[in-house]
């Protein structure tokens, strides 16, 4: 017997946006780290720590690497710009928070096709993505 129902396997419109979406900021996320990461190792901007005593703070785990560095935890790291191992995070920002973009990119495209559920799931996402990376949904650390 052969089965008569046909399963599509081409991508919604919704998956393709996401994808292009998704391409674009991971490729814009891993120039920026590229960027950034030349501009620490070539000195171009003074580090927080110099790159001689770098070692010593490897060696910490991050608790004890943030107390004698005197690094505040969570996003202070925003007001330590100026200092070039920290302007390395704004391309892992990119690459984390990529997917927020990505899902709020395709609710409109949902809400067109009439796709409520998946629009209200792709907006819980965003929602709980945000929370989670804002801190308010911490725990532990």
């Amino acid at each position: 017997m052969t089965d008569k129902s046909q399963t599509s396997l081409e991508a919604g419109p919704e998956q393709v946006l996401y994808a292009k979406v998704l391409r674009k900021g991971m490729y814009l996320g891993l120039v920026i780290l590229f960027i950034t990461f030349a501009i620490y190792a070539l000195g171009i901007i003074k580090p927080y720590i110099p790159k001689d005593k770098i070692s010593i703070y490897c060696a910490m785990n991050v608790h004890d690497y943030l107390y004698y560095a005197k690094i505040k935890d969570g996003w202070s790291w925003l007001g330590m710009l100026r200092y070039s191992e920290f302007i390395n995070f704004i391309g892992i920002v990119i690459l984390a928070g990529v997917t927020i973009i990505c899902y709020i990119a395709i609710i409109p495209v949902l809400l067109k096709n009439n796709d409520k559920l998946y629009a209200t799931m792709a907006l819980l996402e965003v929602v709980i993505l945000g929370l989670a990376a804002s801190g308010i949904l911490a725990v532990g650390h």
